[in-house]
């Protein structure tokens, strides 16, 4: 392995902000290997390998090929993007014809959904009689009875990233147990000394979301499944997915605080595995 070079020092030689390159590493763009540091994701760092870095410099049209992968647009700016009005484009998200890639908290606490503007792009070359007209009956359904699937769309696909990230099963156990409330937790996993466990790999906070608490409780509200079909898929997978835990190591337990050190895994992006949809 080559040099390998931390987050800030990557952004700066790919020409990419702070937030820019962290979700270029969320989605695969920008491949990294962890550092040394703590267990689990949230005590290591994502490093880039030099070589890694002169491949994306060499993509044609860098930086500004790059960087449009990795472009987010608000509802306001999506909706210039599509050449349709906000009202719309909230329409089409709430429904979810479209999905966000990630969400910010404005100084009013209010959430601020983010959307890939390259796939809003390519949506609305996919399905153009959508921008225009009256809306579906289906679509004016969903709407009438107050459904929004930003929420759930996004956790899914959150979770469905982060299992493309690693082939550990304990990580991968946590990525899906990420989705579920304590008490929800506790129900489908009755060992704390295995709910403990997870907890210490569970992925790190969305980036972007401010430290004060009024933010966290609005955060807090999206990241728990709260739809009972959504529920349901969560928990059953990760009944599954503890059952593959369980067969590669034990958690570790007083007396055997290492048992869960063999295998120990964390989230990169060289992994290829397929996510929920």
């Amino acid at each position: 392995m080559g040099q390998l070079l931390g987050p800030d020092r990557a952004a700066r030689e790919l020409g990419l902000s702070r937030s820019e390159f962290a979700l270029g590493v969320r989605l695969g763009v920008v491949r990294t290997s962890p550092e040394a540091g703590g267990e689990g994701p949230r005590g290591r760092r994502k490093a880039v390998c030099r070589e890694e870095i002169e491949r994306l410099r060499g993509m044609e049209g860098f930086p500004e090929s790059l960087r449009s992968r990795v472009r987010t647009v608000g509802t306001a700016e999506g909706a210039q993007l599509l050449g349709i009005s906000p009202h719309r484009m909230t329409r089409l998200a709430r429904c979810g014809l479209v999905s966000p890639v990630s969400y910010r908290i404005n100084r009013y606490r209010a959430v601020v959904w983010l959307y890939l503007a390259h796939e809003l792009a390519e949506f609305a070359a996919r399905e153009p009689q959508l921008l225009t007209g009256r809306c579906t009956p289906r679509t004016r359904a969903a709407l009438d009875a107050g459904e929004d699937h930003r929420p759930r769309n996004w956790r899914g696909r959150r979770v469905g990233l982060l299992l493309r990230q690693t082939a550990d099963p304990w990580v991968r156990a946590a990525a899906l147990a990420c989705v579920l409330d304590p008490v929800q937790l506790a129900e489908v996993i009755e060992d704390p000394y295995e709910r403990a466990y997870l907890q210490r790999l569970a992925p790190a906070p969305e980036p972007g979301v401010p430290d004060s608490p009024a933010a966290q409780a609005v955060s807090a509200r999206l990241l728990y499944a709260d739809d009972p079909d959504e529920l349901l898929w969560h928990r059953i997978s990760v009944a599954l997915a503890m059952d593959d835990a369980r067969g590669a190591r034990p958690a570790p337990r007083p007396g055997n605080a290492r048992a869960g050190e063999a295998g120990q895994g964390s989230y990169s992006t060289t992994t290829g595995d397929r996510g929920p949809t």
